[in-house]
C-alpha cells in the first residue's frame, strides 16, 4: 500500500520521465514543478503574459509586456532560478 506522500511524489514527478517510488526529486525539479504551478495560477486569471517568452493574443512574445517584467501585483515564477530555496523545501515538506 502507497502512502500519501509516495503518491504525492508520483504525481508531481510526472513530468520528469519515469521515477521510481520513494525517489527524491533534486531542488531544480521541485523549482520546475513550482514554475510550472506559478504560470498556470497566472493564466487561470485569465491573462496570457506571465512571462517575457509567453506568446500574447497575436502570438507574437510577450517580453516587457509580462508580468514578470512589470512591475505590480503579480510576481509569477519564469525560471527556476526565481524560486526561493524555502519554498522549495517547504513543498519538499508536503512529499513526505
Amino acid at each position: 500500500m502507497r502512502s500519501l506522500g509516495t503518491a504525492l511524489l508520483i504525481v508531481a514527478a510526472a513530468g520528469f520521465g519515469s521515477v521510481a517510488i520513494g525517489q527524491t526529486l533534486s531542488d531544480d525539479q521541485i523549482a520546475d514543478i513550482l514554475v510550472k504551478e506559478s504560470r498556470d495560477a497566472y493564466f487561470r486569471t485569465g491573462h496570457l503574459c506571465a512571462c517575457p517568452d509567453d506568446k500574447n493574443r497575436r502570438g507574437g512574445r510577450c517580453g516587457g509586456r509580462s508580468a514578470y517584467v512589470q512591475t505590480g501585483n503579480a510576481t509569477p515564477y519564469c525560471n527556476i532560478s526565481d524560486v526561493p530555496k524555502r519554498e522549495i523545501e517547504a513543498y519538499r515538506a508536503k512529499l513526505k
